[in-house]
């Protein structure tokens, strides 16, 4: 786990996200206090508990962000999911449990890449070597068949140098990139394995990957001669090598631990399973969901296809509007499982303005990039900044407010022709300033009708 101090993490936020400083400071401290958990006494360190936390605020405000971004600053596994994508037990639909299998999948392919990078250097040497085998057939085998014979003329030694100066040469060659064009002969390993579709009901989400798995090893792996360029023989081998140095029980056994101990699920839109149960006719039971997403919460063990998993300190970031009902209404059980509420602020103008220019990931950077790619180089004016804000602000308050995600849409109609007409321009300087930005949206904030489906 990487060790930040909760200052440096907020700091390493603020890169990306505008504003929003107490859910910062909240995530912050959870990701630290993880740290402290491991630096205390083996005898307490089960009892500490994560502090999970709930974010109410609109959308496109930075929740999610947040969250993605605190994963990423700790290399954990991190899996977001939506709460209302879940049903209760009895209902055809998503279980609960299908997120902790989820992100145990999630840091299995993790673990198993960054072992694929320690054994990288080795795979490329074993890979080429065989390749050296493939361009010199008769080097190994034949040497080792023969040497006998050759030892009885005195023989051996000469016809042993020749071949190693000439895999040497080969050798120089194939690094050099001389024998690219050349192709070999390689065996290929392939798969035929029938199709089986499976509509899963509750608690069977696996069933089609476990059915793979045991048909995998009732029909054999076949394998087929195929004449390849060295390049790609080479990764095809050098994949094959990793895979076997590779061990697949240690992988296991780490990602296992990493879930229990570092893993992250984002839960979002908490809020629609927050509402009472609805009056008229089945609802599939909202309160239901709370219900099964408890146990999770609290602390059980969860059965996946790699072994069993514990739950009791991973950490729950849940996020939600909260626009019709109110943290209060989630059963009070659940409530205690997330002790810490934060709410995030409504995104305004300068907000705006700070989100189109600040951030390493700033719109304006990305399609200042994007419209390089065709010599095209764009320059916004501050007052152009100033006044794509504005607009965006004035569409949230008369429409609906969907936050910073408002800039996307007004930023793709304001560049809607240039992005067209990229290619066959020969004009490559383009400045956008106020008056060009109201040129292009001035009709749709007028109309407020207009407004409301454009942008």
């Amino acid at each position: 786990m990487s060790v930040f101090t909760p200052r440096e993490i907020v700091s390493e936020l603020d890169k990306y996200i505008i504003g929003q400083n107490n859910a910062k400071r909240a995530v912050a401290i959870a990701l630290r206090n993880r740290w402290r958990r491991q630096q205390v006494s083996e005898d307490l360190r089960d009892e500490i508990a994560p502090k999970n936390i709930i974010m109410i605020g609109p959308t496109g405000i930075g929740k999610t962000e947040i969250a993605r971004r605190l994963a990423k600053l700790a290399q954990s596994p991190f899996l977001k999911v939506e709460a209302s994508k879940f049903t209760e037990v009895g209902y055809v639909g998503r279980d609960v449990e299908s997120m902790i299998r989820d992100l145990t999948e999630l840091a299995v392919s993790m673990v198993k890449n960054e072992e694929k990078e320690r054994v990288a250097k080795k795979a490329e040497e074993i890979a080429e070597e065989r390749i050296l085998d493939l361009l010199l057939p008769g080097d190994k085998g034949d040497q080792e068949d023969d040497q006998e014979k050759q030892e009885e003329d005195g023989a051996g030694d000469i016809i042993k140098s020749d071949q190693t100066k000439t895999r040497e040469k080969l050798r120089k060659l194939l690094r050099k990139g001389k024998l690219d064009e050349r192709e070999v002969d390689l065996e290929v390993s392939q798969r035929n394995l029938p199709v089986i579709e499976v509509f899963s009901a509750y608690g069977m989400e696996e069933m089609d990957i476990n059915l793979k798995d045991v048909f995998s090893n009732l029909f054999p792996t076949q394998t087929k001669k195929r004449k390849i360029k060295i390049p790609e023989a080479l990764k095809i081998i050098c994949q094959e090598e990793a895979q076997r140095l590779i061990d697949m029980e240690n992988v296991t056994k780490l990602a296992i631990m990493r879930v229990e101990q570092s893993g992250i699920i984002f839960i979002d839109e908490i809020d629609k399973v927050a509402g009472r149960e609805s009056s008229h006719g089945p609802d599939v039971s909202r309160e239901g969901v709370q219900r099964d997403i408890l146990p999770i919460v609290e602390g059980t063990t969860v059965t996946t296809k790699y072994g069993m998993v514990k739950t009791d300190h991973i950490l729950f970031l849940s996020a939600g509007a909260f626009h019709v009902s109110k943290p209060s209404d989630l059963i009070p059980e659940l409530q205690g499982r997330f002790p810490i509420r934060v709410e995030l602020d409504s995104l305004g103008k300068e907000e705006f303005i700070r989100i189109l220019t600040e951030p390493k990931n700033a719109l304006m950077k990305q399609y200042t990039a994007l419209m390089k790619t065709e010599d095209l180089d764009i320059t916004f004016e501050d007052e152009a900044v100033a006044e794509i804000a504005e607009i965006a602000s004035l569409v949230n308050d008369r429409t609906e407010n969907i936050g910073a995600r408002r800039l996307h849409t007004i930023m793709e109609k304001l560049l809607d022709e240039i992005s067209f007409d990229a290619p066959d321009l020969d004009k490559k300087d383009i400045v956008i300033n106020a008056d060009y930005v109201k040129r292009k949206l001035l009709d749709f904030i007028e109309d407020e009708d207009l407004s409301r489906y454009i942008l």
